[in-house]
């Protein structure tokens, strides 16, 4: 197999299961948000019904190839509602930042991906179908997220380097 129809494969996989993992985290958020942040149920309601459609996307290029899900998808899944009734307990900012600090990385990676595949039609084609709704996530939760102070920054940062680091150990799973 050429390396980059492995890169490609694996990286269709990994997209798959971070849908998943954000569908999770819309859903704790969802769940708590009614309490701590009901003016937020709405939105996060519309961007998890966008990561549904992203995952079907990314599912239809999996079947498509005949691969399996990845093996870190149950992990995307479970730590995902984790997160989200975490940060959906900390409130409104947090579950901004979140949104923000997730999303930021996962344009980073969707971004570096379409250089790569430039030359698969398949993946680059999925790729290009979510980018639009991820990066109107990111643009939409940062507007709730301004004076976040210290605090802002810490969450920002362990979101980011978590989700780099699950997309990283789901790369080589």
């Amino acid at each position: 197999m050429h390396a980059n129809t492995q890169f490609s494969n694996r990286a269709m996989k990994v997209n798959h299961a971070g849908e998943q993992g954000a569908i999770s985290i819309y859903t704790g958020q969802i769940f708590v948000a009614r309490l701590t942040a009901s003016h937020l149920v709405q939105e996060l309601r519309t961007f998890r019904a966008h990561e549904q459609e992203h995952r079907t996307i990314f599912h239809d290029v999996l079947e498509r190839r005949g691969l399996p899900h990845c093996r870190s998808y149950s992990l995307c899944a479970a730590g995902g509602y984790a997160l989200g009734i975490a940060t959906g307990l900390c409130g409104a900012r947090a579950i901004s930042l979140t949104t923000v600090a997730v999303e930021r990385v996962v344009l980073q990676h969707l971004r570096h991906q379409l250089t790569i595949l430039s030359d698969d039609d398949d993946a680059a084609g999925a790729i290009t179908a979510i980018l639009k709704d991820e990066q109107k996530h990111h643009d939409q939760a940062s507007i709730h997220t301004q004076g976040s102070g210290i605090f802002g920054r810490m969450l920002s940062a362990m979101l980011s380097g978590a989700t780099e680091s699950v997309i990283w150990l789901g790369m080589r799973l």
